[in-house]
């Protein structure tokens, strides 16, 4: 790819620079389709790749959330994270993985950028802009997993399905708070938080009486005071 800048000498012979060109549009390159990229629509429960496929892509969240889920050799499922928009997936292509090693569903309607493996490590290695951004998302996503454990280990079914519901809601992404969660099954819940349909059907109903969550025609409305569940043991 071509440099950024250039330098061209003036009358006095001393170098200047000359106009730099557009920078990189990140989401112009991830939102494009052309050689390596494609976009697709999935809607909600719609499988977009399976425990043991191939994994020779990546994927990107332009809109809607993403299940990931995993099942033993016995037969038990475990969702082990719910993705939304500006979350990548599928990475672990990038490392050398030569199968996906988990499925990943569409929860509800949603719009997903795929970049083939190869397309992806060239633009990693010639644009500083989709590096860093992958970066912090790397980041991020590694924070997310250590807390997730210390969740499970530490803290119990309550807390755990709070601090999920406020992760739904996207709380501290962005700095701010998506109140409304799309419909979310209480099995989906039970299946993320470790527990059972009917201690999350109590938690809920819980919730609601303390006016922490409500349910409305758009889905489920949660309000920032259910981080005081997170924080404190009741």
């Amino acid at each position: 790819m071509e440099a950024r800048r250039a330098k061209k000498t003036n009358g006095s012979g001393k170098t200047a620079k000359a106009a730099e060109g557009p920078e990189f549009d990140v989401k112009a390159f991830l939102s494009s389709v052309g050689s390596g990229r494609s976009t697709g629509k999935y809607r909600g429960k719609k499988v977009i790749f399976q425990q043991g496929d191939p994994a020779d892509s990546i994927y990107f969240i332009q809109n809607g959330k993403i299940e990931l889920s995993v099942v033993s050799q016995q037969g038990k499922e475990r969702v082990i994270a719910i993705l939304s928009a500006g979350d990548f997936f599928g990475e672990g292509c990038l490392a050398g993985q030569p199968l996906h090693m988990a499925s990943a569903i569409a929860l509800v309607e949603s719009v997903i950028f795929r970049i083939e493996k190869d397309t992806m490590i060239r633009v990693l290695r010639e644009e500083p802009a989709l590096s860093e951004m992958f970066m912090a998302f790397l980041l991020s996503r590694n924070i997310q997993f250590e807390e997730d454990l210390v969740d499970q280990l530490f803290n119990s079914s309550e807390r755990r399905l709070a601090r999920l519901l406020l992760l739904l809601a996207n709380f501290g992404k962005d700095g701010k708070l998506e109140p409304v969660i799309s419909p979310i099954s209480q099995e989906l819940l039970a299946a993320r938080v470790g527990t059972t349909r009917s201690r999350i059907n109590f938690f809920m109903n819980k919730f609601r009486k303390l006016g922490l969550i409500t349910y409305g025609a758009g889905g489920l409305e949660i309000n920032s005071s259910l981080l005081s569940v997170v924080l404190h043991d009741n």
